[in-house]
Parts: structure tokens; C-alpha cells; sequence
């Protein structure tokens, strides 16, 4: 009967503390500064951690690098398969990813200084208007020393 009572309560801790941690992110306070003006300048993105937010149509995810947490990744902190975009050169700051090709958004109000290009084929460029300002051949990356306003992928 005692080990049903304990079962029973953690059980209702654990009922009561999972929304709880589930909605932390969608707290305004809770989101990291960045990735906070990145859903005002965005739309239809939702933060799914204090230093991560997605945007399911693009099928684009913006994180804050935490060096500390930097696991073994095709380029860089660049996942496998993804294309990056990050704030500061040598694949530095903050950093978008999109795991579709095509014409990606590049978010404004942002300096990309860096991409990566993690898939296994293909190339991405980043753009100013319809200016290839810096290209990315599969599994390399480069720093980039203009304006972007979008990217672009290429199988």
C-alpha cells in the first residue's frame, strides 16, 4: 500500500511539473534575447527552448551556440544534412539552419558572417538580391564579408 501512495505522488509531481517545463519557452522571459527578436522579425516561428526557436514551413531552426554543449557535427555545429547561417565568422554566434533546399529567408535586422553547407551534395550561396556574395561547396564552409538577404541551396 505505501509503495502504490509513492507511485501515486510521483506520478502527480510528475503530472504537474511536465507543463510546466513544456511552456518555459514560451515565456518571453525564459527566451534568450536573440532568438526572441528573431520570432518578432519572423513569422510563424515558436520557441521550443530558452536558446532554440523552429519554423516549421521553412523547415528552419535558429539556436544559440552554447560552445560548451558542441557535438561532433558535419561542419562545424552544423548537423548533418542542414545548411547554416551564423552571426559571427569561423561559424561563430548564433546560427539558423534549414533542412530543405531552395531560397531561404535570411533573417533581417541580422549580419550573417559565416555559413556552412552539411549535406553531401550540392552547394549554397548567400545573396544579395540575385548577387552570389559568398558559396558554400558541400561539407566546407565560408566566411562572408556582405549583405545577405537570402540563401540559397543547390543540389
Amino acid at each position: 500500500m505505501k509503495r502504490l501512495l509513492a507511485a501515486m505522488a510521483v506520478g502527480l509531481v510528475l503530472l504537474t511539473a511536465a507543463p510546466s517545463a513544456a511552456h518555459a519557452a514560451e515565456d518571453p522571459q525564459d527566451v534568450h534575447p536573440a532568438i526572441a527578436e528573431a520570432l518578432k522579425e519572423i513569422p510563424g516561428g515558436v520557441a521550443v527552448a530558452p536558446d532554440r526557436a523552429v519554423w516549421r514551413e521553412f523547415d528552419m531552426t535558429l539556436s544559440v551556440v552554447d560552445d560548451a554543449r558542441l557535438a561532433v557535427r558535419a561542419v562545424g555545429s552544423c548537423a548533418t544534412g542542414r545548411i547554416c547561417a551564423y552571426l559571427g565568422t569561423g561559424l561563430t554566434s548564433m546560427y539558423a539552419s534549414w533542412g530543405v533546399c531552395g531560397v531561404l529567408p535570411a533573417p533581417s535586422g541580422q549580419t550573417m558572417r559565416s555559413m556552412a553547407n552539411a549535406r553531401t551534395s550540392g552547394y549554397a550561396q548567400a545573396r544579395n538580391g540575385s548577387s552570389v556574395v559568398a558559396t558554400a561547396a558541400a561539407g566546407a564552409w565560408t566566411n562572408v564579408y556582405s549583405t545577405v538577404t537570402s540563401i540559397r541551396c543547390v543540389l
